[in-house]
């Protein structure tokens, strides 16, 4: 049995950045099980929005958020850092329904990021609307929809904090809950599109 090689300091102090992170109080932020094979060293969360009690609450989103390190500077990355993540959350099918939901999903990334001075180059993603009928045994359910989000960058410095807070305001916009402080709500923004 091989020993797991020692990580790099600059990884630490990339850890240890993430774990200073300060989040929205309905996000509720896990440590998961790290990709062995994408990189050499990596940091997982996964993060779901609740709201109501302890007792008696609803998720209205989810996420991940992978932290991939490679010493030996992945070329297609542009640094030895590239941060991986999803989004998704339901919602109404009138926004759902909407051909504009992509690109402000994208732009609500982007603008999160530097609203928290995450430094970033190389971003890259999909953002897509699902919308789902029932049919035999679930013919009852209403029509549904819910929207995800996957997308990838290259951090240019270890303080990663700004970033894995940004994804964290990302994904509670994404499930309804109020912009923070000089956000822009969904149904505002897809009114200046349209």
């Amino acid at each position: 049995m091989t020993d797991a090689p020692l990580a790099p300091a600059e990884f630490e102090a990339a850890v240890a950045f993430l774990d200073k992170v300060t989040l929205r109080p309905e996000l509720r932020l896990h440590p998961i099980a790290s990709p062995g094979q994408v990189a050499p060293f990596s940091k997982a969360f996964s993060a779901d929005v609740v709201l109501g009690s302890e007792d008696n609450h609803e998720s209205h989103g989810t996420g991940r958020f992978i932290l991939l390190y490679d010493p030996e500077q992945a070329e297609a990355w542009g640094g030895v850092f590239r941060v991986v993540c999803y989004a998704q959350a339901p919602l109404d099918l009138e926004i759902g329904l909407d051909p504009f939901l992509p690109g402000v999903t994208w732009s609500w990334l982007i603008d999160s990021l530097d609203g928290h001075d995450a430094q970033y180059v190389h971003p890259s993603g999909t953002a897509t609307r699902v919308i789902s009928s029932g049919f035999g045994e679930l013919a009852a359910e209403t029509d549904g929809a819910h929207i995800e989000l996957r997308a990838s960058w290259t951090p240019t410095s270890s303080n990663l904090r700004g970033q894995l807070e940004a994804w964290g305001d990302l994904l509670c916009q994404l499930a309804g809950l109020p912009p923070a402080p000089g956000a822009v709500s969904l149904t505002a923004r897809l009114r200046e599109r349209g």
